[in-house]
C-alpha cells in the first residue's frame, strides 16, 4: 500500500518562482516517484487567520494558484488536489482536537510570536491564529498522512501534530499514525531587490511572468553592490543574478559566466539578457500549460470538485472513526 503524505499552501494568488522552486517543484518530486498518496490541498482557512479582514480575493486566488499547480506538472489523475473548506470535516476535527490539546502547546510555538512581530500592523489576537497549529493537525491526521513534506521553518508545526495525534490515541484509542516531516530542500531565491521574493514587497518574478515582463524583472535585479561599472571585476558567489543562472542556463553558459564576471568580461546587462532568455526557455513547458487551463476554466473546477469528493470520501470515512472512538457517534 502506498504511503500517504499531505501538505498545502495558503491561496495568495499567482505563484513566484520561489515558490516554484521551493515546495511545488518537491510535490512535482513525489507525485512522479510513484510510491506516494499525494494529497495537496488550498489552505483558504488558513489564509483567515491573518487576513480575516480582507477575504475578497481568496477565491480568484485560489483559481490562480491551481492553475499554477497544474503548470507546474501537478496531476490530477496521481495526486489529489483539493479546497479545504469544501470539505467540512476538517472544521469537525479542528474543533474536536482543540478540546485535547493544552494551551501551552500553542503558546510555546516558535513562529507564534515571530509572526505577530512580523505581522504588526495586523490584529492577531485572535483564537484563531493562536489555534491555527491545531487546524494544520487536523488538516494532516484527517488523511492518516504518513509523511508532510515541509520546510525546516515548518518543524515545529509537524512536531505539534505528532504530539496532537499521540495525545488521541492515548487518550481514546489508536486511530492516527505519527506523520514524519519529509524535509524540503528549498533554495535561497532572493527578489528583485535582494530581499527575500515575495509578493509583499513586490519583487517577485511569477511563474506566468513571460515576453517584455520578464526581461522587465530579470533586468531590474540586484547584483554585487560593489560591482559600479562594467569594467569592475563581480562576485557571482554573492549575485542573484547567477544565482538563477545555476538553475536555469546550461552548465556551459554558468562555467562561462562565473569567470568572464569576475574578470569583467562580461557586463551585468548582457548577463541578465542571457538570464531572461534561459527563464524563458527553462519555464516555456510551464507556460504552455498554465496557457492550456487558463483557456478551460470548466477543467480546472472539475478537477478542484473531483479532488474535494475524493478527499471528502476519506475525511468522513475517518470522522466516522474519531466519533466512535470518543463515544460521541449518537446515530439511532
Amino acid at each position: 500500500m502506498q504511503k500517504r503524505i499531505l501538505s498545502g499552501m495558503r491561496p495568495t494568488g499567482k505563484l513566484h518562482l520561489g515558490n516554484f522552486h521551493g515546495a511545488l517543484s518537491n510535490w512535482v518530486a513525489l507525485q512522479d516517484r510513484g510510491d506516494y498518496d499525494c494529497f495537496y490541498f488550498v489552505a483558504d482557512w488558513h489564509a483567515l487567520t491573518s487576513d480575516y479582514a480582507s477575504t475578497e480575493n481568496i477565491k480568484a486566488n485560489t483559481v490562480d494558484m491551481v492553475i499554477d499547480w497544474l503548470a507546474a506538472g501537478l496531476d490530477p489523475d496521481r495526486s489529489t488536489l483539493f479546497i479545504q473548506s469544501s470539505v467540512m470535516e476538517h472544521a469537525e476535527l479542528f474543533l474536536l482536537l482543540s478540546m485535547i490539546t493544552p494551551l501551552s502547546w500553542l503558546e510555546r510555538n516558535p513562529t507564534y510570536k515571530e509572526i505577530k512581530e512580523e505581522l504588526s500592523q495586523k490584529d492577531l489576537s485572535t483564537f484563531g491564529f493562536l489555534g491555527y497549529p491545531v487546524l494544520q493537525a487536523a488538516d494532516i491526521i484527517m488523511y492518516k498522512a504518513s509523511g508532510v513534506p515541509v520546510g525546516v521553518d515548518q518543524l515545529p508545526h509537524v512536531e505539534l501534530t505528532r504530539e496532537i495525534a499521540r495525545r488521541f490515541n492515548f487518550l481514546y484509542r489508536e486511530i492516527f499514525p505519527i506523520p514524519e516531516p519529509l524535509l524540503t530542500e528549498v533554495p535561497k531565491l532572493l527578489g528583485t531587490d535582494g530581499r527575500k521574493m515575495s509578493k509583499s514587497y513586490e519583487n517577485a518574478i511569477f511563474m506566468s511572468d513571460q515576453g517584455d515582463e520578464l526581461k522587465k524583472k530579470v533586468a531590474a535585479m540586484f547584483t554585487d553592490p560593489q560591482r559600479q561599472r562594467k569594467s569592475d571585476p563581480g562576485r557571482p558567489e554573492l549575485c542573484n543574478v547567477y544565482t538563477l543562472h545555476e538553475i536555469y542556463s546550461t552548465p556551459e553558459v554558468v562555467a562561462e559566466i562565473a569567470p568572464a564576471c569576475r574578470s569583467a568580461a562580461i557586463g551585468c546587462i548582457e548577463c541578465k539578457k542571457r538570464l531572461a532568455a534561459a527563464i524563458a526557455e527553462g519555464m516555456k513547458p510551464v507556460h504552455e500549460r498554465r496557457e492550456h487551463y487558463l483557456a478551460s476554466p470548466q477543467e480546472v473546477r472539475a478537477i478542484m470538485e473531483d479532488g474535494n469528493v475524493r478527499a471528502g470520501r476519506i475525511a468522513r470515512e475517518t470522522m466516522a472513526e474519531v466519533r466512535e472512538a470518543m463515544k460521541i457517534n449518537h446515530e439511532l
